[in-house]
């Protein structure tokens, strides 16, 4: 599958997962009741943190030719350490797949190499690689059209604009967010993207017995959350990053790293098979994190070809999750730098009345919210081309979800909090809205 940087193909993001080899899932991204009744169905239900996998993976399947994943000697994905002036960062995936060439190994790519990563590695659905990666394009990039793993790229990497890009570190508030399984907070700890052995010595702590499931990792995020609120007097939980990248880098754990087999066909995460993927030397109870080091585990097999994971299915993990701890939906931070001061802000103000938090578990309200809100934020996104075009992006899939239309979005109401306004801003000087005025004219 190809695409390009065109209006109409980034239009196409929904209509690429239907077209994916999977009836049921192209069902649910076609039908908007039917993905509000499986909504209702995870909201009403008790099973915990995995209810989503009974209802986008009824009949499991395994096949051991197409999913496996070849990092051996011979494959051309041999492991290699990073150099010196390759970019690493806040994502153990991403970081892997260059440690492999999944990836180029500078960690800097086009939007085209990060959908065939995730896709032909992980097993992401269409729709959901094609949205992340367009959105890290639009937020970290100088060109609007590659993007860096980490920081800033170097001179030499990438266009002359992409030296104007900040890479996922330097997306704070707006793609990277506080709350992470196994990096830091941005303003606790002055940096957002080197692995603490302690918090992934945390994690195994929080999944006793030798496995990780979704429902430890909920509950490991569930104390990282409530560590934070405790720890960091900036702690913020934004609108879009909060409500959906953060459960994604819990989700994504399990989702995208563990092994699957005849005999676990949904997958099966060992203590081992996570120590590999997130770059761990030592043993339990004596971890040690080297940056950058992440590798696929050898003799690992993806997720199955008919059970890609889409943003249906991803919407139903965050759904499942957020029916376990509500706090989960709540927008707000610390206040007045201070720490154990979180407050919350009305869903309902925020949106003019178009949602109430209550309402954000009931149908498509939840995917409704948070892939509309990204649109109205005008303080990360206030150069106007970038926000026409992201508004292109989404526009199939809150269309496919029958939205209810968010005219406003009351950004003053996040004034009050410290982390939200400690969050870097885009420069908005007129050369460089000119030169992004000017690459989003060839996109549309």
């Amino acid at each position: 599958m190809k695409v390009s940087t065109s209006r109409a193909l980034l239009g196409a993001l929904v209509p690429l997962a239907s077209a994916f080899p999977m009836e049921l899932m192209g069902k649910f991204t076609e039908d908007p009741k039917m993905m509000a009744r499986a909504m209702n169905m995870i909201s009403e239900r008790q099973a915990g943190a995995e209810s989503a996998t009974s209802i986008f993976e009824t009949v499991p399947t395994f096949d051991a030719k197409s999913q496996y994943i070849d990092v051996g000697p011979g494959s051309g994905h041999e492991w290699q350490a990073p150099g010196p002036n390759d970019l690493r960062g806040v994502c153990p995936g991403l970081n892997a797949f260059a440690n492999h060439g999944f990836l180029p190994r500078n960690g800097y790519a086009t939007i085209q190499q990060f959908i065939d990563a995730t896709t032909q590695v992980v097993g992401m659905g269409p729709d959901l690689a094609l949205f992340l990666s367009v959105l890290g394009a639009l937020i970290d990039s100088g060109d609007l059209t590659s993007w860096s793993i980490g920081g800033t790229p170097p001179p030499g990497v990438g266009s002359a604009a992409a030296q104007g890009g900040h890479g996922l570190i330097g997306s704070h508030n707006k793609y990277e967010n506080d709350v992470s399984p196994t990096r830091p907070d941005l303003y606790e700890s002055g940096n957002n993207y080197i692995t603490q052995a302690n918090q992934f010595q945390d994690m195994i702590n929080a999944s006793p017995g030798g496995f990780v499931n979704l429902d430890s990792l909920t509950t490991y995020r569930s104390q990282r959350f409530d560590r934070q609120i405790a720890n960091n007097p900036y702690f913020f939980n934004a609108p879009f990053p909060g409500l959906l990248v953060q459960p994604a880098a819990f989700t994504f754990i399990y989702r995208f790293m563990a092994n699957h087999s005849d005999i676990n066909p949904v997958g099966l995460l060992s203590y081992e098979v996570l120590q590999s993927w997130f770059g761990i030397e030592g043993t339990n109870g004596n971890y040690s994190a080297p940056f950058g080091y992440e590798r696929i585990p050898a003799n690992w097999y993806r997720r199955s070809q008919t059970a890609p994971y889409t943003i249906p299915y991803f919407l139903g993990d965050v759904a499942a999750a957020a029916v376990l701890h509500p706090k989960f939906l709540d927008i707000g931070g610390n206040q007045g730098g201070k720490t154990n001061n979180f407050a919350g802000v009305e869903l309902q103000n925020l949106t003019n009345g178009v949602f109430n938090t209550p309402q954000l578990l009931q149908g498509n309200n939840l995917g409704c919210f948070v892939f509309q809100v990204i649109t109205q934020v005008k303080a990360d996104f206030i150069l106007g081309g970038v926000l026409t075009s992201l508004q292109d992006v989404v526009g199939g899939i809150i269309g496919k979800l029958s939205c209810p239309k968010l005219q406003s979005f009351d950004e003053s109401l996040l004034e009050q909090f410290p982390g939200y306004q400690k969050s870097p801003e885009f420069s908005s000087n007129n050369a460089l809205l000119n030169t992004v005025g000017s690459v989003v004219g060839t996109l549309l």
